[in-house]
């Protein structure tokens, strides 16, 4: 493949050009597994090329460490060389999380369920407004009080820093459940005509309804965002896992 804009040979399809400073890869799809992780170059709509990283898990605890480590370290650096715009990414928990925490592009979670495919048909999809303002300043609202103490205020500041959230409004708090269960949980629930969510906030007997704006455009794009802040609760392990 050559550089779309100065036709120098490119080593690897979608590589950034350092010789004109051009991007020819504006978004990655990183479908990762225990042993592997397989990555898609994407331009627009086309599809560039595709590379497999591989790894040999490892059972003991020290080394694990390292190999996952080291693993998400060789996954970061073959999206480096792209310089994308965008990583949608799939698949295996811990690699994705390790392989997020050394990268510094925007990072959407996608289904599992052909993820590539997935991505390709949003495409062409009116981007979403990216809301570019610290997670405290999307605060606001009459109530101040949430439930949870620290396990709650980590659940709005997971929400708040998305980068499709607007505001977050505090509900009051419920106190008159039945529920038994100890220890906080959370849940972002299905998004309305305009595409705004709740955040559920329930901690033993006490519910607190938060209310979400962001940015999407209609309910479709509203469940995009959603689903998104649902896997960012279950990473943070403030959810049941599937």
């Amino acid at each position: 493949m050559h550089c779309r804009r100065c036709g120098n040979p490119l080593e690897k399809p979608g590589d950034y050009c350092l010789t004109c400073n051009t991007a020819n890869c504006d978004a990655v799809v990183a479908v990762f597994e225990a042993d592997r992780a397989t990555l898609t170059f994407l331009d627009e709509e086309d599809v560039l090329g595709e590379t497999t990283v591989t790894t040999i898990p490892e059972s003991n605890d020290e080394t694990k460490v390292v190999q996952l480590r080291n693993f998400a370290g060789l996954v970061a650096d073959e999206i480096r060389r792209k310089r994308p715009e965008t990583v949608y990414a799939a698949g295996e928990r811990a690699p994705l999380r390790e392989t997020r925490a050394q990268l510094h592009h925007e990072f959407y979670r996608v289904s599992d369920d052909d993820p590539v495919q997935r991505v390709l048909d949003t495409r062409g999809e009116r981007t979403l407004e990216v809301v570019d303002i610290p997670p405290a300043e999307k605060l606001g609202g009459s109530h101040s009080t949430l439930i949870g103490g620290r396990r709650g205020r980590r659940a709005i500041g997971v929400v708040a820093g998305h980068p499709h959230v607007k505001k977050v409004i505090p509900g009051p708090i419920d106190a008159g459940g039945t529920g038994s269960r100890t220890g906080l949980r959370a849940k972002v629930t299905r998004a309305d005509d305009n595409g705004n969510v709740r955040l559920l906030l329930r901690d033993g007997s006490s519910v607190q309804e938060n209310r979400i704006v962001t940015t999407a455009m209609n309910r479709e794009t509203g469940e995009r965002v959603r689903d998104d802040l649902n896997e960012a609760l279950r990473e943070d392990e403030l959810q049941e896992p599937r």
